[in-house]
């Protein structure tokens, strides 16, 4: 390695900035996943992403950075292990090392620190694809030994002036193989491991909140500006051509997605729209240092046509891969990789080559089909081998009765507390009291006024509890149908949430164009006390607000006051 330059505080700025962007990425992978996940597994969901920001933060320190980053052991395969745990970094980046031209002007250490976020992110992006079945103690175990044997050595080969494909002449500018590509390999072989959720494909899984999901795509957005835009490791006119590349690309691959999506489903989602936006994102990774600002339209456009038609992949495949990461990681990462031999550009970054279209002939393609392939396999083959080792001993799969509700079986707690009962305060202590009798904390008579009992000769009255379930898209406001039950003779009204069984089960969208057939349809559930002789007034209220007399209940009751 040669002597550092004078640091330039310019440089070293935007790359810690951008390490912080690439750092943001993670709870945005945790937040955007943990939205369509099942509301039972949004925190196992939460966790699993955001261990890997503990975890892989130290195998990078220890052993990952060497193997990716110290000099070349001599096989262009791994770095040797001179710099385990950071222990000696005496000289810089060598030059030329990653995508940078001439001298780094950067602090070796805001080098590693950079690294390390694409490090992290890397395996947690296969979370998505195994929402549901993950045993948490088996993943913490499997991303340990994956960022060392699988991320470190696929980053030197690329990225390390000295790797095996990079000497080939394979480029990647932001990880279009190093962290998609392979990442995708790493899904197909631990899917296989894992297996499939109980009743995939004929039983769906709605999304929880598709609100959160959304402000996880605008995190990723958001943090991408430093994933591809800190690459050159200087603040220069090639990152800002990598800033507006990615941002062009999400762009046209977003609405090239809402365009096929409603071709194909008749509608164009919220949810179709960011799918695509990380498309496009995921495939002008491994280009954006090196194209110009047109064909990074070109390239997330292509994104957002072949992303969407790769949706059908897991079915192909049958591998349950429940949040579609082959389709829009797998399959973006590889094709933004191979894209780069069509429309690379030297004018662009002068480290850059001259693709197809720039009259560069088909070696740069040649080379970047290449660097895929030794990816995919090279990922493939040790993923395989690591889940399946992981799950001989300690497990991988988490046992299929948890699988419906890991947060109370891995955390017990749940995300959500938003019934009634579930959001009452209750009684408490520092600690979980393990021993002893509960006794009952109801003290009567403080819920309200004593009911007064019916003075002896007084009449009973003749009251009627009329029960029906209404279509809360029909009520324009609760108090309409308040006072229209009032004026009907209602003395008493309690609406409530219910679900109700149906003869022709409903068609439900879920996101990225998947259906759920919905045998249990949502209902308010409504029961007014009545005088017996107002009954059929309050029935026709109740009617026209889409209740069904034949599902419909009058019982007699003797309300609580007209106990003698």
């Amino acid at each position: 390695m040669l002597a550092q330059e004078a640091v330039n505080s310019g440089d070293t700025a935007w790359v810690l900035v951008c390490t912080g962007l690439v750092l943001f990425m993670t709870p945005g992978l945790a937040v955007f996943y943990g939205g369509m996940v099942r509301t039972r597994n949004v925190l196992a969901m939460l966790q699993q992403n955001m261990i890997a920001l503990g975890v892989v933060s130290l195998t990078w320190v220890l052993v990952g950075y060497t193997i990716a980053f110290g000099d070349d052991a001599g096989s262009g395969l791994l770095g040797n292990f001179e710099l385990f745990g950071l222990t000696d970094l005496r000289v810089p980046p060598a030059p030329h090392l990653h995508v940078v031209a001439g001298q780094v002007t950067i602090p070796t250490l805001a080098f590693v620190a950079y690294q390390m976020m694409f490090a992290v992110i890397t395996p947690a992006l296969v979370t998505g694809a195994t929402a549901g079945r993950l045993k948490f103690i088996g993943w913490v175990v499997f991303i340990a030994i994956w960022s060392i044997v699988v991320y470190a050595p696929i980053a030197h080969w690329l990225w390390h002036p000295d790797g095996l494909l990079a000497r080939f002449g394979t480029q990647d500018w932001a990880g279009g193989m190093v962290v998609h590509a392979s990442a995708g390999a790493a899904v197909l072989a631990t899917l296989m491991v894992v297996g499939r959720r109980r009743g995939w494909p004929h039983t769906a899984a709605p999304p929880n909140s598709i609100p959160l999901t959304i402000l996880g795509a605008g995190i990723l957005w958001f943090g991408w500006f430093g994933f591809n835009g800190g690459d050159g490791l200087q603040a220069n006119g090639v990152a800002a051509q990598a800033l507006i590349n990615t941002h062009l690309a999400a762009a046209a691959g977003m609405l090239v997605w809402l365009v096929a999506e409603r071709a194909k489903d008749g509608h164009s989602t919220v949810v179709g729209g960011v799918s695509g936006a990380v498309a496009g994102l995921a495939t002008i990774t491994p280009a954006a240092g090196y194209v110009n600002t047109l064909s990074a339209i070109a390239i997330g456009a292509i994104a957002g046509i072949v992303c969407h038609t790769a949706l059908r992949l897991k079915y192909l495949l049958r591998l349950d891969d429940a949040l579609d990461v082959l389709a829009v990681h797998f399959v973006g990462g590889m094709l933004g990789s191979l894209l780069v031999g069509f429309f690379g550009n030297s004018g662009t970054n002068p480290l850059g080559k001259d693709g197809i279209f720039f009259g560069g002939g088909g070696s740069l393609l040649w080379h970047q089909i290449v660097g895929v392939i030794c990816v995919v396999i090279f990922s493939f083959v040790l993923s395989w081998l690591i889940a399946a080792g992981v799950q001989a001993v300690i497990g991988l799969r988490a046992p299929a009765d948890t699988q419906d509700s890991l947060d109370q079986a891995q955390q017990g707690t749940d995300a959500y507390h938003l019934g009634g009962v579930a959001g009452l305060n209750g009684t408490g202590a520092p600690e979980r009291r393990r021993t002893g009798r509960s006794r009952s904390t109801a003290q009567p008579g403080r819920g309200g006024p004593a009911a007064q009992p019916v003075q002896p000769g007084q009449p009973v009255r003749q009251v009627r509890l009329v029960t029906a379930t209404v279509d809360p898209a029909r009520l324009p406001t609760t108090r309409e149908l308040r006072e229209a039950l009032l004026d009907a003779g209602a003395t008493s009204i309690v609406v409530s949430d219910a679900t109700v069984s149906t003869a022709q089960p409903a068609a439900r969208a879920l996101p990225r164009g998947y259906w759920l057939d919905q045998d249990l349809l949502d209902r308010a559930r409504v029961e007014v006390m009545v005088e017996r002789d107002a009954v059929p007034a309050v029935l026709n209220v109740l009617g026209g607000y889409g209740a069904d007399q034949s599902d419909s209940f009058v019982q007699d009751v003797q309300p609580a006051t007209d106990v003698r």
